[in-house]
């Protein structure tokens, strides 16, 4: 019983086995995958993959790397996005002054405006943040303010997890917590409350180890799991029990 909170198996590098890795998934005991929209053509087909499929949800929003491209009508769809019953957050949205590959500036106010979709709409939102901490921060406690989210791929400091927790968000855990140089990921993991925690792939990327240098894939969320379990000293079936719960509390999952 395990629930991938995010995944982009729309993406181009799944086109030669798309139907193989979901039924892998299964096989190693994914029930759920949230696959999460990065720009609105992105979107339209994670609609189209939680249509498909049973135990697959959609997200639907624009990156910040997409940020330059977005345009006032693309608000309007993402609203009408979530009436459809497979939809069930705005994400990924967020900031990246990492590769800013959109204007700051942009990256900033369409974020914004996402989370005002998000609250019209009284929808989750999962957030992107990479070196962004600051603005980030100070966006959500300024514009979020009452709505429900997550950080995927946390990245942050634990007085940033705590901070944000305080707010009511969960954490997501990724695949660089297995990593040799996960740096302070593997205390925060310990110190976040089990109820705010989720774990995720964020497919293709962020390929766990033994596995790292080669596509992600859902299947391995539970390599992310187990890892979490033990810096945790519980038992998988524990924290896959739990992180499944959170999931489908957050995203209004039944």
């Amino acid at each position: 019983m395990l629930f991938d909170s995010h995944a982009h198996i729309d993406d181009e590098k799944f086109d030669i086995d798309r139907e193989e890795v979901i039924q892998r998934a299964i096989d190693n005991g994914v029930t759920g995958i949230i696959n999460v929209g990065a720009s609105m053509e992105s979107s339209a087909r994670s609609i189209a993959l939680a249509e498909k499929y049973e135990g697959i949800y959609a997200a639907v929003g624009i990156h910040p790397h997409d940020a330059k491209d977005a345009l006032d009508t693309d608000y309007e769809q993402l609203v009408r996005w979530t009436a459809l019953d497979k939809v069930v957050a705005i994400g990924e949205i967020g900031l990246d002054y990492y590769y800013d590959f959109s204007p700051r500036e942009v990256q900033r106010s369409v974020f914004i405006h996402q989370l005002d979709v998000a609250r019209q709409t009284n929808m989750p939102f999962i957030i992107h943040d990479r070196d962004a901490h600051g603005d980030l921060l100070e966006i959500l406690k300024k514009e979020a303010k009452g709505l429900k989210g997550v950080l995927h791929c946390f990245s942050g400091s634990l007085e940033m997890a705590n901070e944000v927790i305080k707010m009511g968000l969960y954490i997501s855990i990724a695949g660089p917590v297995t990593f040799k140089n996960a740096a302070k990921l593997p205390e925060i993991v310990t110190k976040v409350p089990l109820e705010y925690l989720l774990v995720e792939t964020d497919s293709p990327y962020l390929t766990p180890q033994p596995y790292r240098g080669k596509r992600n894939e859902p299947a391995y969320v539970k390599l992310v799991a187990e890892q979490v379990a033990n810096l945790r000293g519980i038992e998988m079936d524990v924290l896959a029990k739990a992180t499944s719960e959170n999931v489908k509390k957050l995203f209004g999952i039944s």
